[in-house]
């Protein structure tokens, strides 16, 4: 298995910017470099790439403030007959 999950407060345009290169690295036929949190994955998706896309908001009685989120996430299956085989390769930046 694997996850390499991180949480940061970005600008709007600094997350405009990492999706942008994001996209232009999914157009090509090459793997797709994630950095996050000073580590880095490389993730080859396969088609087809099932494409989620949630928008929500969460406010309850006697809140001032809603959470409001989006979330994207892009699914796709590869071959693996052993856990290795199907685990991410997480390595820290600078390695």
């Amino acid at each position: 298995m694997g996850e390499l999950e991180t949480e940061a407060e970005k600008t709007r345009s600094e997350i405009a910017s990492y999706l942008r290169e994001l996209a232009e690295q999914l157009d090509g036929d090459d793997a797709v470099t994630l950095e996050l949190g000073g580590k880095q994955v490389q993730l080859d998706p396969t088609n087809p790439v099932t494409f989620k896309l949630e928008g929500e908001s969460d406010w309850s009685e006697g809140d001032t403030e809603a959470k409001q989120s989006i979330e994207f996430e892009l699914v796709w299956w590869r071959e693996a007959q052993t856990a290795e085989e199907g685990t991410l390769d997480i390595t820290t930046e600078g390695q």
